[in-house]
């Protein structure tokens, strides 16, 4: 099947798109420590993949409570916005758009990545059935059981909530073109809203709506900062990852559909479940989310463009997000183009490891 309607030009928010086809964010681990900083392969990196409708840029600490990952970036200090300044540019300069994604880990992550070693913090004091990864003495990426988290106090969810809106703020001076919040895949918002995580008896516990209130409250502050039209989410309604299981959360997954409606985001982008072994959409699923989302729905989770295809033609999504196809093919768009082989990807290139998963793939 040829990538036509992935190839047609689409409207986001306030940015217009060349394609369909956007890349995923992935978490790659290669950034300077300390300090958190993008680097020069970054800037390499993104500007390869510039010939996507829009790059979703990795998972970004907004603050230093937030990290969760030994080297992972951040967008809290001048340094950071410097840094990221020169990855837009170049991006911008290779005629793409870029978007970044705001991230809190929350539970998932260890003392060793946290301010004095402290615990990190949760919605509630579970530990995460789940690993992440930490330096080892020699400087190496070694994974290792998070700790324990701490229960947030009332007053610090909307410290939070701050830490959310001036890292939109930092974005917007670094140049990218849109934020995505992460809401996704077992971190800090996705545990708030998940009983598993979350058995709290205050207003940001039990119901539906209390769960899913710290999610909306960091949209609106979000929004406040920047704008609607600048501003994203990515949630995995019914996934399964780090410690929490969302099969069942059918009620919440179209509760926030039509609450993020009404607030008219860029987009919602929907991590599908079935990449990290949850269940596989259906037909009826996508139907309900759509008359839920009327606005542009991007679906990711080992896409292919077949899938993408047959998505889009149905009207189910508006565009698709590929992950593990962008490492290894930073000229996807190309190879669309031209129905060409993809290079298959190496997973020891996923995390570290130098320069390996930025330029010795193939090129067309």
């Amino acid at each position: 099947m040829h990538a036509d309607k992935l190839l047609t030009p689409l409207q986001m928010g306030a940015i217009a798109l060349a394609n369909r086809v956007a890349m995923a964010p992935l978490t790659r681990l290669r950034n300077i420590e300390p300090g958190d900083v993008p680097g020069p392969l970054a800037k390499e990196y993104y500007r390869q993949r510039a010939s996507a409708g829009l790059i979703v840029a990795e998972g970004t600490h907004i603050s230093p409570t937030a990290k969760g990952y030994a080297g992972a970036p951040g967008i809290y200090s001048e340094e950071q916005v410097r840094a990221w300044s020169e990855v837009t540019e170049s991006v911008h300069q290779a005629g793409g758009k870029i978007a970044l994604q705001l991230w809190h880990t929350g539970r998932i992550s260890h003392r060793s990545l946290q301010p004095n070693g402290d615990a990190p913090v949760g919605p509630s004091a579970i530990q995460a059935d789940s690993r992440t990864n930490i330096r080892a003495a020699d400087g190496s990426l070694v994974r290792e059981q998070c700790d324990t988290p701490r229960a947030l106090e009332i007053e610090e969810i909307a410290d939070i909530i701050e830490d959310y809106r001036r890292a939109t703020d930092n974005a917007r001076r670094a140049g990218f073109d849109l934020v995505e919040i992460h809401g996704a895949h077992g971190y800090l918002i996705d545990q708030f809203l998940s009983p598993q995580a979350n058995v709290r008896a205050d207003q940001y516990g039990g119901s539906v709506e209390n769960r899913a209130r710290f999610l909306l409250e960091v949209v609106d502050a979000v929004v406040a900062e920047w704008d609607a039209d600048h501003v994203g989410i990515r949630i995995s309604p019914l996934g399964i990852f780090n410690g929490v299981t969302n099969t069942d959360q059918l009620e919440m997954a179209l509760y926030l559909a039509e609450q993020l409606a009404k607030r008219k985001l860029a987009f919602l982008h929907i991590s599908e479940p079935d990449w990290a072994g949850g269940p596989v959409l259906d037909d009826g699923f996508r139907a309900e989310l759509r008359q839920r989302y009327p606005g542009v729905i991007v679906g990711a989770g080992g896409y292919t463009a077949e899938k993408a295809e047959t998505l889009l033609r149905k009207g189910y999504i508006d565009a698709a997000a590929f992950g593990r196809s962008y490492i290894a093919n930073p000229d996807l768009v190309e190879r669309l183009k031209r129905n060409a082989p993809l290079n298959p990807p190496k997973p020891d290139s996923f995390y570290g490891g130098g320069a390996e998963g930025y330029t010795d793939y193939p090129a067309l």
